[in-house]
């Protein structure tokens, strides 16, 4: 979405199907939605890399030029994030429902309990029956919960920095820096070590501050004050600069009580990571 309009049409854990310009119509894959984001073209790049459908940033500058000649790297796109993306054989294609108008540009919304939407639906869970992951997601459930809680369980690395900017409000949470290039989505407790990619395991960090933290130089108490080692004054005979943090309460948090910093990551974090 060159223009960067916002993106309404679904809920968070709605399928969203993937379907090919005309002639070729058909629909070839889909994913669940997670949330509509604006952000630079680097960035975007930088997070989704492939993912968002092409090989390198030049031929995405080259498509979204057809579209809009003038964008340039910073400028601002739309992006649907998804999860669980999936893809169907070529031989499993499904035909654009009946009612689709040569006229769509930008897509359409079908509720599944229409003639349309339903079928669709059924020709979606057909071809992806057996296939656990989606298969849960596609299915009915008594928990209405419980798409969300999947879909926010199985979120890839780039929808993890995605949603954790937005969190923050796009602002570093312990220095409130909002130079967007210097700002970096940080795993309070790493993937490496069975944290998840979920926004409360995460703090957006200056990418400074971002090492720091990974190096142990300093952490985020339960109380969400930070604290800076004095090791930093040993080992490097400065540190100025971040001890002026030190006591300090977090300068930004998330609005939604939800995606605070959980305190069983930060107290992992101040006893596995941290060194005072």
């Amino acid at each position: 979405m060159p223009g960067g309009s916002g993106f309404k049409a679904l809920p968070e854990a709605g399928l969203f199907l993937f379907k090919l310009k005309s002639p070729n119509n058909f629909i070839v894959g889909g994913g669940f939605f997670v949330r509509f984001t604006r952000l630079p073209l680097m960035l975007a790049w930088d997070a989704f890399g492939q993912k968002n459908g092409v090989e390198s940033l030049p031929q995405l500058l080259n498509i979204l030029r057809s579209l809009r000649p003038e964008i340039h790297p910073a400028d601002e796109i739309g992006c649907c994030i998804l999860a669980q993306p999936f893809f169907f054989p070529k031989e499993r294609w499904i035909p654009t429902p009946a009612d689709w108008s040569k006229n769509i540009v930008r897509g359409k919304g079908y509720e599944s309990d229409s003639l349309e939407g339903a079928k669709l639906l059924d020709a979606v869970r057909e071809r992806m029956h057996g296939v656990a992951e989606t298969d849960e997601l596609l299915n009915p459930s008594d928990d209405p919960q419980r798409p969300l809680r999947i879909i926010r369980g199985r979120l890839g690395q780039g929808a993890f920095r995605s949603l954790v900017t937005d969190a923050y409000q796009r602002k570093c949470a312990i220095s409130g820096e909002r130079t967007l290039p210097a700002l970096e989505a940080a795993h309070i407790k790493p993937y490496a070590e069975s944290g998840p990619n979920r926004t409360e395991n995460g703090l957006l960090l200056r990418s400074d501050l971002h090492r720091l933290f990974d190096a142990g130089y300093l952490t985020v108490t339960a109380e969400h004050r930070i604290e800076v080692s004095r090791r930093i004054r040993e080992e490097f005979e400065n540190g100025r600069d971040y001890y002026r943090f030190h006591g300090e309460k977090l300068k930004v948090e998330p609005n939604d009580p939800a995606e605070k910093p959980d305190t069983s990551y930060l107290g992992w974090h101040n006893e596995q990571v941290f060194r005072p």
